[in-house]
């Protein structure tokens, strides 16, 4: 770890951290209250594939649906308008939107096929923002002077690494470079969660071989084809057992570092209070050995 007691953490000249865990439970919150301060470079994960490494994917996806319209598609053919995607720190529609669900296509839907496509081109997508982390850290001093750096992870980051492997490429990057922070929910944050979920069903990133395992049990017990399946159905059946499904996966990753709790990232008010909570939970680590 870069920093292995609080003490160490507490007299850092520049400190770099990385938060992760479920979506929802204060990661960008956090990230936002300390870039606001005018010290903290704020790197978000999220923003990266949907800029960077699937930016071009994501406009080609508008582009094509333009094209079936013959008003838009001849301004599109002569160059006279231009598509891109409005993607922000606080808005990855754009991004979500184009990763999709399965099921009909008359109800918004892709085709399994294309599904797990897309799947795979975020799951390199991510690897690859997430290895890009120690050259922002990088830029963030050299180029914008900032003093810290905060690591805004998406929700998936489970999905696309092995903590169990002592040599996977992506944590050992991370861990060299960043001090790994997981925001740990609690029953009631899941039940929260869910409900939220419930009231709007977006599209997120499955480890593979969980989602086509679920894919295959869910038509198995409804009875439908593929072509049938109702999107938001499928993926609000799929949505509490995702999130038992990365609880553990989530603690195993906070072992290569520190975790606080929903309820602490929730208490925090500024800076001082955030930097504070992180030395006790390096304290903890500390005293559990």
């Amino acid at each position: 770890m870069v920093y292995q007691t609080a003490s160490e953490w507490r007299s850092a000249i520049n400190k770099r951290i990385l938060l992760f865990g479920m979506s929802g439970l204060g990661k960008t919150f956090v990230s936002n209250m300390l870039r606001a301060s005018g010290k903290w470079f704020h790197y978000s994960v999220d923003y990266r594939i949907g800029t960077c490494y699937m930016g071009e994917l994501i406009a080609d996806s508008f582009k094509k649906k333009a094209m079936q319209v013959p008003y838009l598609r001849e301004l599109l053919l002569s160059d006279s308008i231009y598509i891109a995607s409005n993607i922000t720190f606080d808005n990855l529609a754009p991004l979500s939107t184009y990763l999709g669900k399965p099921g009909n296509i008359e109800k918004g839907g892709l085709t399994f096929s294309e599904y797990i496509k897309r799947q795979e081109q975020h799951r390199k997508a991510e690897i690859s923002a997430l290895l890009d982390t120690p050259n922002f850290i990088n830029r963030s001093e050299e180029l914008y002077q900032y003093d810290h750096f905060v690591c805004d992870s998406g929700g998936s980051i489970c999905e696309v690494v092995d903590p169990h492997n002592l040599d996977d490429p992506v944590l050992n990057c991370l861990s060299k470079n960043t001090l790994l922070c997981w925001i740990e929910g609690t029953d009631s944050h899941r039940k929260d969660l869910i409900e939220r979920f419930d009231r709007s069903p977006k599209p997120m990133y499955y480890e593979p071989n969980f989602l086509k395992s679920k894919w295959a049990q869910y038509l198995a017990e409804t009875g439908q084809t593929e072509y049938e399946v109702d999107p938001d159905t499928f993926v609000r059946w799929t949505y509490d057992q995702a999130l038992a499904h990365r609880q553990p996966r989530y603690a195993e990753i906070s072992k290569w570092g520190v975790k606080v709790r929903a309820d602490e990232i929730a208490a925090v008010k500024n800076v001082n209070d955030f930097e504070e909570l992180i030395a006790c939970a390096l304290e903890r680590r500390c005293e559990r050995g």
